[in-house]
């Protein structure tokens, strides 16, 4: 099978449906995109495995070479949900125009692989002495469970990765943590003429916003890192829904928010101490009050700035390496060994937006670094420890 232009692929991955979303009426299968990359790469000589992490969402882990070392591409294969009517186009078919490429996941990020394979092609006829490895996960923009899945299962990747989210081509070595986390509380209701009838969730809710905006307030205080365009870490109550009638003792309350936390903040010990400032509130308002992650905490991410790949990645970019607020992929791939960046040609002010794009100025550029890259890590005899 004739592997298509870089215009063709980029036109196929974003008509393949992959979107992923909390909301079940939103969530798809990633299985169209996965196979379109499976095909292309298997065509170039790659090895293909695509574990399925849940049902009808899969992983893609393409090789080419073997051995110790080498390089990971990486990038994640779903896209958040769309609103067709504020679009200019059919989100699902590409369009030019504008000097960009628009349409969804064009910069966030299905697009990246389309400029991997194009970079890698004229490279093949070498000998790979260290291994190129692209990597394709499920599900980033819900709950990570396909970078989840690969940690968790701990096969050793390369000694270097690269995720190719939007930075405008700006090494970024450092990001906050995600928590997005749930508070219920379950009262008692009652008739309202008497407050000796029930025991109010909304009240003891308000006890709650208290308690975590003087937390917010306080780990503001503790903690700063200046790198970041916000440099405090922060907590963002999102919705909150209880009670049904106005005359009705409010009987149940719950509260969902999100919490960033900074590289040296841990989620575990976070958690842990709001848990500690809900207890005196359920035994004063005598509700129970319970906090649950919606998912599993992603943690803040930092690479030591003298590590390898970004003094690599400074020198052949011309930009120091920055820190952002958005979450990644990238302490997963760390886990697993590999000295990790996040650096790609999408720009991040217009992820997840409507008229989604990538500018074609970029496509040169990332096609030069790709090969740059691919050639330091696979291309070159393994660096003996």
């Amino acid at each position: 099978m004739p592997i298509p232009s870089l215009k063709e692929q980029f036109a196929a991955l974003v008509a393949a449906p992959s979107v992923s979303c909390t909301q079940p009426g939103w969530d798809q299968s990633n299985r169209p995109v996965i196979e379109l990359l499976a095909a292309w790469l298997g065509e170039l000589g790659f090895a293909c495995e695509t574990p399925e992490v849940a049902p009808g969402k899969f992983n893609l882990l393409a090789s080419y070479g073997s051995g110790p070392g080498g390089l990971v591409l990486a990038g994640h294969s779903d896209t958040v949900p769309f609103d067709a009517a504020l679009w200019a186009a059919d989100p699902l078919k590409l369009r030019e125009a504008d000097d960009r490429w628009y349409g969804l996941g064009s910069c966030d990020m299905k697009g990246f692989f389309a400029l991997v394979i194009e970079a890698v092609r004229p490279l093949l006829d070498q000998p790979f002495r260290q291994p190129l490895l692209i990597l394709a996960t499920c599900d980033e923009e819900s709950s990570m469970s396909g970078a989840r899945a690969l940690a968790a299962a701990g096969q050793p990747l390369g000694r270097a990765a690269l995720i190719g989210e939007p930075t405008g081509l700006h090494p970024v070595r450092l990001h906050k943590g995600i928590m997005m986390e749930r508070i219920d509380i379950l009262g008692q209701s009652g008739h309202s003429s008497n407050p000796a009838y029930g025991h109010s969730a909304l009240e003891a809710m308000h006890g709650v916003l208290g308690e975590l905006l003087t937390l917010r307030r306080q780990w503001q205080g503790e903690y700063r890192n200046p790198l970041f365009d916000v440099p405090q870490p922060t907590l963002n109550l999102g919705c909150i829904h209880g009670g049904d009638n106005p005359n009705r003792i409010c009987g149940q309350c719950a509260l969902e928010f999100d919490l960033r936390p900074l590289p040296g903040m841990d989620p575990q010990q976070l958690r842990a101490i709001i848990r500690q400032r809900l207890q005196p509130l359920a035994e004063r308002h005598q509700v129970q009050i319970e906090l649950a992650p919606l998912f599993p905490a992603v943690p803040p991410f930092e690479q030591a700035a003298d590590s390898e790949l970004v003094r690599l990645a400074e020198r052949l970019t011309g930009h120091r390496a920055e820190a952002v607020a958005f979450a990644t992929e990238a302490p997963y791939l760390q886990q697993l060994g590999c000295e990790t960046l996040v650096l790609g040609p999408g720009d991040i002010a217009c992820a997840h937006q409507p008229d989604e794009y990538l500018q074609l100025e970029r496509i040169e550029p990332t096609l030069q670094l790709l090969r740059r890259l691919i050639g330091h890590y696979c291309l070159q005899p393994a660096v003996q420890p």
